[in-house]
């Protein structure tokens, strides 16, 4: 089994800062790309930003220069550094993990959300 553990959410003034976390636990050989995605109220889940198990990076074109992701693999966690935040960045946010197992199986695990609200 493998659990995702979210924090770092809450309620903040635009042009404001939030930092995300997602701690993974469990039966965990290694983990290939982590990512952000966050869904509106009414809208789709979309993809906020990703990182390779290499380090590269990938951003949704509306984040990019404001969100920067990272991950510190010791701790299997990473994280979601949030500047600049706009009320269009209002959602909940999840962490996604595609990782290997120890018994080598391969698994997705999506984290339980974290709220983000960003008043004007």
């Amino acid at each position: 089994q493998v659990q995702l553990v979210e924090s770092g959410g809450g309620w903040v003034q635009a042009g404001g800062s939030l930092r995300l976390s997602c701690a993974a636990s469990g039966s965990i050989f290694r983990i290939n790309n982590m990512s952000w995605y966050r869904q509106a109220p009414g809208k789709q889940r979309d993809l906020v930003a990703l990182i390779t198990i290499g380090g590269s990076t990938n951003y949704a074109d509306s984040v990019k220069g404001r969100f920067t992701i990272s991950r510190e693999d010791a701790k299997n966690t990473v994280y979601l550094q949030m500047n600049s935040l706009k009320p269009e960045d209002t959602a909940v946010y999840y962490c996604n993990v595609d990782l290997i197992m120890r018994d080598w199986r391969p698994r997705i695990s999506w984290g339980q959300g974290t709220q983000v609200t960003v008043s004007s």
